[in-house]
């Protein structure tokens, strides 16, 4: 910090770069304290996930949902339900899914927040100020005693030999679609891949999903990914794993993909491919190389979100640990209350209770360890399990695919982590998320009246596995002998 000369006086005491979660909640949670704040966006209020990812994926996955759940007619009892529909009225829809959650990330909305709102390029030129290059074509420079980078990150592309011959989707361009791709190509068996592969398959597109890795969903336990890998399979979607893309090639006007497999090479024929393969951080453009901001794949920052500058901050894809929207929203409030009382108070952002959800059919849900990576850590642990094929409500749902499994520390009912698997998993794994943050214990949730019939009774009933395996056993023989005694 030396190196550079501080303003007297400062213009603003924060400016965000980047209007997506991270960037948003920066700017609201600083205007809700009084500061004077600019965001900067270079492209679309909202981010990736209003734009292209969390919004237009679920609205997508909802349309699917439903023609998946009329193929299931016949076990409620109804003979016959079937849909007509154009794939280019889903993508519609999905579309205006979009727009109608777009007012709340506007820039009218931020504006009515205290927020000042710059559209344009923003460029950290000293740990004092951004040059914005702004889309009406004029260029500004401000002061301010404190930068919040939330850049966000992209899809990744590989160089694979070919893909340029053949054109690709990622997860930016695959809503432009208007056409169903007869047969579909998803390269990826992540989140994104898995998502995206259900729900393409559902609308009637032919899907291979080819996974390089040994299985599907690799940060997940490997009985998650074979439940998952199971149903994709009975949905018609050919998933292919130890399959790495090799090159692609068009010959006689038909799009191939050349995949490397068990020694030798497998021809899966394609109209068109989705590339799922990842997501990279944007670090280039803001200024941050010539700065000397240290990045790695990621901006490095420590516990308080700051840089090797002091002064400024990043949230988010771009910062990580976890590419997910509402961890950026999480570390955007830290971020907020840092950089303005910087030199006064700070506060280490709190990964404690991280949950996640990957919203295939069946959903899976989790916050904190999961049992893989307890044995990898050599973490002691108890598991604690419950299927849901045990509960009433999914019984009358048909939705009895999944369980609960539950890791304890030995002995106690302290909880290290959950994972979820079954319908709407999303929405039920918030009680353990809320047991984690703030030291609830499986004996707690046990003793926690659970509406019936609902799926949220699941947490209640594996709560309950793990209390019968430490039933006080000497107390409950000297109660029998009491009773005993009683009835004479």
């Amino acid at each position: 910090m030396r190196h550079w000369k501080k303003p007297r006086r400062f213009e603003r005491n924060l400016i965000v770069i980047g209007a997506g979660a991270g960037g948003l909640v920066t700017a609201y949670v600083a205007a809700a304290l009084k500061a004077r704040v600019t965001l900067v966006e270079k492209h679309k209020m909202g981010g990736d996930c209003l734009n292209t990812g969390c919004v237009p994926s679920k609205a997508l996955i909802r349309s699917a949902r439903l023609l998946a759940q009329m193929a299931r007619a016949q076990e409620f009892g109804i003979r016959e339900a079937r849909a007509d529909f154009d794939f280019a009225e889903v993508m519609q829809r999905v579309q205006r899914t979009v727009q109608a959650i777009e007012p709340h990330d506007s820039i009218e909305r931020y504006a009515s927040l205290g927020v000042e709102v710059i559209e344009g390029a923003a460029r950290i030129v000293s740990p004092w100020e951004v040059e914005i290059a702004r889309k009406d074509g004029g260029k500004q420079r401000l002061s301010t005693r404190s930068i919040v980078i939330a850049a966000g990150s992209r899809p990744v592309v590989p160089a694979i030999p070919g893909l340029d011959k053949t054109g690709y989707l990622t997860s930016d361009t695959v809503w432009n679609l208007r056409e169903l791709p007869s047969r579909f190509l998803i390269l990826g068996g992540g989140a994104i891949g898995c998502e995206l592969a259900q729900a393409f398959a559902r609308l009637g597109s032919s899907v291979t999903l080819v996974q390089q890795g040994a299985r599907l969903l690799l940060r997940e336990d490997a009985e998650v990914s074979e439940l998952v890998t199971g149903q994709f399979r009975a949905e018609g979607i050919e998933v292919l794993t130890d399959h790495r893309a090799a090159r692609f090639l068009v010959e006689n006007g038909e799009k191939f993909l050349l995949a490397e497999h068990a020694g030798g090479e497998v021809k899966i024929p394609f109209d068109a491919v989705l590339l799922a393969v990842g997501r990279a951080a944007n670090l280039e453009g803001y200024g941050l190389e010539e700065l000397g901001v240290k990045t790695a794949r990621t901006i490095e920052i420590n516990a308080f979100l700051q840089t090797n500058y002091p002064s400024i901050y990043a949230v988010g894809d771009a910062a990580g640990p976890f590419q997910f929207t509402h961890t950026a929203a999480h570390q955007g409030g830290y971020a907020a209350v840092n950089a303005l009382l910087n030199g006064f108070w700070a506060l280490k952002a709190d990964y404690s209770a991280i949950p996640s959800a990957t919203f295939t059919d069946p959903e899976i849900a989790r916050v904190g360890l999961n049992e893989e990576e307890a044995r990898a850590q050599g973490i002691a642990h108890e598991v604690s399990r419950y299927d849901l094929a045990e509960l009433d409500r999914a019984i009358i749902d048909g939705a009895t695919r999944g369980f609960v499994k539950v890791l304890t520390a030995p002995r106690t009912d302290r909880i290290l982590g959950v994972t979820l698997v079954g319908e709407h998993a999303g929405e039920f794994i918030a009680e353990y998320v809320l047991a984690m943050k703030h030291g609830i214990g499986l004996n707690k949730i046990l003793g926690t009246l659970h509406a019936y019939p609902t799926l949220a009774e699941a947490n209640k009933y594996a709560a309950g596995v793990w209390k019968k395996a430490h039933k006080p056993e000497m107390l409950l023989r000297w109660i029998e002998r009491f009773h005993a005694w009683r009835r004479g």
